[in-house]
């Protein structure tokens, strides 16, 4: 059975598993904000070809530009592309009508992700069509010409950049190439960016308070070293397990939403708080086997390290729909689960200095290797609380979490967003707020309500003092909204008012838990 697990080659999932900077529909609640940010009145002062020759900057290796000429998408612009120093990858986009802003996005996984890639150049065009300059970086590699991680067996420099310089000089060059050709300062910036992309705004937040106004982090990768560890803990717990799980999955999820869904009060196929329920798989699915128990309680339970919790597990509910398959469990024998192949080209590659190529995970001591991570998670890890330089900028900070989040575990963010309000005391609700999802998957997916404009809302926030009370999140289906549902700020939650369908937020009110 073992062999099953072991004999596994490279993922293909990795990079779309983690690519995914900005599910959330962005800007999607402009006619109800309060803010028009779609008004668009300043010009370029120089033309696009103009802008090539005449800005100058330290970091500056290499540009160029492109006037574009307007499509049914999106508006005519100056595309200005280049190398920062060392290797790192930018796109500036300037549209023809500037609504003074700035607006950019991050990476997924190991980042490399290229302007024109799936689902990049859609957020390109969208960013333009409502007038704001639109950035985004590759932080100093290509991920389509090498493996993930390798970068940093090449050149040992883009391991910082990935891990938090490329975002903050890329930023800083886009605001001087925006004053350069509009001769206007940038008024605010804001991020906007899921997974990996969310632990980049966070880090933004905490290493570069003054490069944002506003940043939306959604399922941030909080803490890269801790995530490492949990998915070799999860291999292993697979590889050690009987295959046989892998077909009573579905039954798993079946007596978990039995189980959980109406803690609430309401069964409505949502988990609305998967720490409320205390599923066991012994008793709840007896038809499983002691090996299947076994390995499904080290999946929900986490990583222990000599005999004490060290690292959440994945959530009850998680599982739904597929939800762990290709993610937590190779699809098939031969193939790696995201989740873990990220864990090892980060072992191999950023980890150890210098790389290891060939280390196994097959080595790792749960209780004395975990220090090993500790050199990268320094630089990596968006885990420092002190955001009160943010708070000072002005800055504000929403963060979302989908609580059947597959692929990273939500109890990161739970876990950061109280120990920042730890650090920065009661009234960290001013600037920072966190908003937990029901039934979400990871950024976007899942059996809840998962689409939400958090965009419009940090903008409101920003510019106009107008903080998040709630956030309605819908689901989508062929362009029709089939359900929406209020998104509370942790610890609230959304609780039905007795009266009208249950698949409408209108019906809900956020309220202490």
């Amino acid at each position: 059975m073992r062999a099953i697990f072991r004999r596994v080659g490279t993922a293909s999932g990795i990079a779309l598993a983690f690519a995914a900077p900005a599910y959330a529909q962005a800007f999607a609640d402009l006619k109800s904000s309060a803010v028009n940010y779609s008004i668009a009145n300043a010009e370029p002062r120089l033309t696009c070809d103009a802008l090539a020759t005449t800005f100058k900057d330290k970091d500056l290796v290499t540009i160029r530009t492109t006037a574009v000429a307007a499509t049914a998408s999106a508006p005519a612009h100056c595309r200005v592309s280049g190398v920062l120093a060392p290797e790192i990858g930018f796109e500036v986009n300037l549209p023809a009508k500037w609504n003074e802003r700035l607006y950019m996005i991050g990476n997924g996984g190991l980042a490399g992700e290229q302007p024109d890639d799936q689902g990049r150049a859609g957020q390109r065009a969208t960013a333009l069509a409502n007038a704001f300059v639109m950035v985004s970086t590759d932080t100093g590699h290509n991920a389509t010409k090498e493996p993930p991680g390798a970068f940093a067996l090449r050149n040992p420099a883009t391991a910082i950049d990935y891990a938090y310089r490329a975002v903050h000089v890329t930023a800083i060059t886009a605001k001087r190439i925006a004053n350069a050709y509009y001769a206007k300062p940038v008024s605010k910036a804001y991020w906007n960016s899921c997974s990996n992309g969310g632990r980049q705004g966070l880090i933004e937040a905490q290493r570069f308070p003054d490069d944002f106004d506003g940043i939306v982090a959604n399922a941030p990768w909080v803490d890269q070293t801790g995530f490492t560890i949990g998915a070799i803990w999860n291999q292993r717990a697979l590889a050690e397990g009987p295959a046989t799980l892998l077909d009573k999955i579905k039954l798993v999820t079946e007596r978990a939403m039995a189980k959980c869904d109406k803690i609430d009060g309401l069964a409505d196929g949502l988990i609305d708080d998967p720490r409320k329920c205390d599923f066991d798989p012994a008793k709840d699915v007896p038809e499983l086997t002691p090996g299947e128990v076994a390995t499904l309680k080290k999946i929900y339970g986490g990583v222990t390290s000599n005999g004490k919790p060290f690292f959440p597990g994945y959530m009850v509910g998680s599982e739904n729909n597929g939800g762990w398959m290709g993610a937590i469990v190779p699809r098939q024998a031969g193939q790696k689960a995201a989740d873990f192949a990220l864990a090892e080209a980060t072992m191999r590659y950023l980890v150890f200095t210098p790389p290891k190529p060939d280390w196994d995970y097959e080595s790792f001591n749960f209780d004395k290797d975990v220090t090993l991570l500790d050199r990268w998670g320094q630089k990596a890890n968006a885990k420092n609380p002190d955001l009160s330089a943010f708070r000072k900028h002005g800055g504000k900070l929403v963060m979302t979490y989908g609580w059947a989040d597959q692929i990273l575990q939500p109890m990161m963010g739970v876990a950061y967003y109280e120990s920042a309000v730890a650090k920065n005391g009661p009234k960290t609700g001013e600037f920072f707020r966190l908003f937990m999802v029901p039934g979400m998957a990871h950024c976007a997916g899942g059996v809840g309500p998962d689409q939400n404009d958090a965009v419009s809302a940090v903008i409101d926030w920003v510019e106009k003092g107008k903080a998040p009370d709630s956030m309605v999140a819908k689901k989508i289906v062929g362009g029709q909204t089939t359900r929406s549902r209020p998104l509370c700020p942790y610890p609230q939650v959304a609780r039905y008012k007795g009266q009208g369908s249950v698949d409408d937020a209108a019906n809900f009110s956020c309220v202490a838990p």
